[in-house]
């Protein structure tokens, strides 16, 4: 093969050609590749060069600015709480983390915007979208309804502060710390070391229990039950002296142990005491019965089952 033919494969017109002369030679007919004749002008219209130059351009962009947030997010760590000392604003930590993630959102955008200006095929479509902006505006909302409810509700969150980052939170049956708040979503990290990822919408409509939004201490309860039979009294009396005895049990606060539940068979005897916060709640509670049950088991009291 000489050097004219060799050159005239690479022509992918040419390519196309002498194919469609091959395969209209076997058939004994004309068979159109209309298929192959579009991809012979697409590759032969492809501007390698430029779509290199681009490609760089474009992951340019990506790496400056994953670093600007980077920056932009350590300098408003630094600098944010030293405003708001200067300025004597009230700003806690759940006001400062969205705003950083306001900000990085937003340069996020900026990058975005910049890598489809170097994609000469999305200006027509840009503009298309300019133009129809009223019916575009209406069909992406509506797409994205759910994100965009997140979103307000994630900037409800950091302004009215039902909760704020490191409360202590009941949410539909599990208890945990608010570890996080991001634009979308909510963590929360459970006793048992689970993170709960809840969307900022339901964590603004779904009940909440919030046991740090004022004072940490609580008031916990404890039921026993007992037998029918048994002395309430001194029952009561053992009670009260193993929560008084428990040194996290706050003793400044009222103790007291009332007969809540009288059944056929069995009663039921609820303590109340204080305790520093929800946190510790359980296992002082689990402290207290488990040393009431094995006085219990000295004094005679047998619980009801």
């Amino acid at each position: 093969m000489d050097l004219a033919a060799a050159v005239n494969l690479t022509d992918p017109q040419i390519l196309a050609d002498q194919i469609q002369y091959s395969v209209d030679s076997m058939t004994g007919k004309h068979v159109d590749l209309v298929s192959l004749q579009i991809l012979a002008d697409t590759v032969h219209s492809i501007d390698v060069p430029s779509i290199i130059i681009n490609l760089i351009i474009i992951i340019l962009i990506v790496l400056l600015t994953r670093a600007a947030v980077r920056i932009v997010d350590r300098m408003l760590l630094n600098y944010i709480p030293k405003v708001v000392g200067k300025v004597e604003v009230k700003m806690d930590e759940t006001m400062q983390l969205m705003i950083r993630r306001i900000v990085s959102a937003a340069i996020y955008i900026v990058g975005l915007m910049l890598v489809i200006l170097q994609i000469p095929q999305l200006h027509s479509l840009a503009t298309a979208m300019l133009a129809g902006a009223g019916i575009a505006g209406l069909a992406i909302g509506y797409a994205a309804k759910d994100s965009l409810s997140n979103f307000t509700s994630g900037i409800f969150i950091a302004i009215f502060q039902p909760f704020r980052v490191g409360d202590l939170v009941d949410f539909k049956g599990d208890h945990g710390q608010i570890e996080d708040l991001t634009l979308r979503h909510t963590i929360i990290r459970t006793t048992d070391n689970r993170r709960i990822i809840v969307p900022n919408s339901i964590m603004s409509t779904e009940p909440i229990i919030n046991w740090s939004i004022k004072e940490p201490e609580i008031t916990w309860s404890v039921d026993f039950d007992l037998e029918k039979a048994s002395d309430i009294d001194r029952a009561r009396e053992i009670i009260l002296e193993k929560a008084r005895s428990h040194p996290m049990v706050l003793k400044d606060r009222p103790i007291s142990v009332l007969l809540v539940d009288s059944k056929y068979s069995q009663l039921t005897l609820r303590l109340e005491a204080a305790v520093p916060a929800r946190n510790v709640a359980k296992k002082i509670g689990c402290d207290i019965r488990e040393a009431v049950m094995k006085e219990f088991e000295l004094q005679g009291i047998h619980p009801s089952g």
